[in-house]
């Protein structure tokens, strides 16, 4: 592909509010530009970026820039608001859901050996992060759960492939593995926290849209934290 159809991908991608797949960058041109050529533009774009503040990466749901992970403190300066939080007990459902689904409601809290309280799964669900996807066939039909696109987007995965392997599927092994890969722990936190970590791929209207932070949780069950 030539320079000038480069240039006009590269644009469309920092000009775009969203990912755009091959399919979309397609449409930019009259004539008929194939795949192989998309692809190839978007990996020779990639390295041009190579030593620059962004990147452009490919997620779940197309192709985007983003900022490096080595800006983010520098970025943050301008945006001194604190990042979302969320409590262990989310962390270690959502970690859970992500290995193990589909899963129920029920599942889940054998595993964690805690009630999963209702607070917990209306977090990750008005986050975008989880989603009924069927019913089990069972007695009651519980919910099963599983990750969304949205999952993948936010925290920089192409798909569940490219989750951390787990060599101990124990809840806290699973929430620090994903954590190893794109979630930074507060270890300075007072009460069990973690912090989406903005520069790993949290565009900057999803972390405005986070859900805000949880209030500090006591030692009881999930259940009775509410």
């Amino acid at each position: 592909m030539d320079d000038h159809n480069k240039r006009v991908i590269e644009t469309a991608l920092l000009c775009a509010q969203e990912p755009l797949t091959v399919a979309d960058l397609s449409r930019l041109f009259i004539e008929d530009i194939s795949t192989a050529d998309i692809d190839e533009a978007l990996v020779e774009i990639q390295r041009a970026w190579d030593d620059k503040g962004m990147e452009l990466v490919h997620i779940a749901t197309g192709w985007r820039f983003q900022s490096r992970l080595s800006m983010r403190e520098y970025l943050d300066r301008l945006t001194p608001e604190k990042p979302p939080k969320y409590s262990r007990a989310v962390m270690e459902t959502l970690a859970i859901i992500a290995y193990r689904q589909p899963v129920t409601r029920g599942e889940i809290e054998e595993i964690r050996g805690v009630a999963v309280s209702s607070n917990v799964m209306k977090q990750l669900e008005d986050r975008g992060w989880v989603e009924v996807i069927g019913h089990k066939e069972t007695i009651g039909r519980p919910g099963l759960y599983a990750t969304t696109k949205q999952f993948l987007d936010d925290l920089s995965l192409t798909n569940l492939q490219s989750l951390p392997m787990l060599e101990d599927a124990a809840p806290m092994a699973a929430a620090e593995q994903l954590g190893q890969a794109i979630i930074e722990f507060d270890p300075d936190a007072t009460v069990e926290t973690v912090i989406i970590n903005e520069g790993q791929d949290v565009a900057e209207d999803s972390v405005n849209a986070a859900v805000e932070e949880v209030t500090p949780e006591s030692e009881q069950s999930d259940e009775t934290k509410q």
